[in-house]
């Protein structure tokens, strides 16, 4: 098995040409359907966000600097445990964006149409902009769905907008946007091991780990 380094020099080295040619090879356009920004049955929905994003989304114009850690980003929630109060508690590993009452994104609006769009639109993060696809190496977002291509690299997840016609300048975009994330998610991996030390948690407390250091749920340092 490839160390987390070598794996992300591969990510670096990944063409933008071979990307597109993938993704063109599929297809795809956004239907707006909804489905990679909604909740499924009792699961809410659940997308990484980086440090670095949740930042960028905090000071976006589009929001008037009205949005604060916890209005955008939530600890992810894989291996926190319930309290006797339906609260969780323990350690965990980066972040997730954030979910309303429903368990859908916190930024997820639906027109009267039934279409969705993303109140974050211009600011969305990498994991909402490359979406159905994803890059599969070892410290990347775990792969799911079929191969694209002949290597397994390009990987597409179940959405109803593939197979629909992708201007090649839409594919470039979305291949530079996939490298860009396979790059970023293994140099948060990278910095996530370097900086880990582990912690015990106050009952009811939650320690968000990330590339940053050790975390409270409103995202600011445990060491403050």
């Amino acid at each position: 098995m490839q160390s987390l380094e070598a794996e992300l020099e591969e990510a670096r080295q990944l063409a933008v040409d071979d990307l597109a040619d993938a993704i063109e090879s599929i297809g795809f356009e956004c239907t707006r359907c909804g489905a990679c920004c909604t909740g499924e049955a009792e699961d809410d929905h659940t997308a990484t966000v980086f440090p670095e994003e949740v930042r960028e989304l905090e000071a976006s114009d589009s929001y008037d600097g009205d949005y604060d850690w916890r209005d955008v980003a939530r600890p992810m929630p894989y291996g926190l445990s319930a309290t006797d109060d339906g609260d969780l508690e323990g350690e965990t590993f980066e972040w997730a964006l954030q979910t309303d009452g429903c368990g859908d994104c916190a930024f997820y609006e639906e027109a009267d149409d039934g279409t969705g769009a993303c109140a974050a639109h211009d600011d969305r993060p990498l994991i909402c902009r490359t979406y159905p696809f994803s890059v599969a190496l070892a410290g990347t977002s775990q792969p799911m769905g079929e191969a694209v291509d002949e290597e397994g690299v390009v990987r597409a997840h179940e959405c109803e907008g593939l197979g629909r016609d992708i201007s090649r300048t839409d594919a470039e975009d979305l291949a530079r946007a996939l490298k860009e994330r396979a790059v970023r998610e293994l140099e948060e991996a990278i910095a996530v091991r370097d900086e880990y030390e582990p912690v015990d948690p106050a009952p009811g407390e939650i320690v968000i780990h990330d590339s940053e250091g050790a975390k409270r749920a409103d995202g600011t340092p445990l060491e403050d």
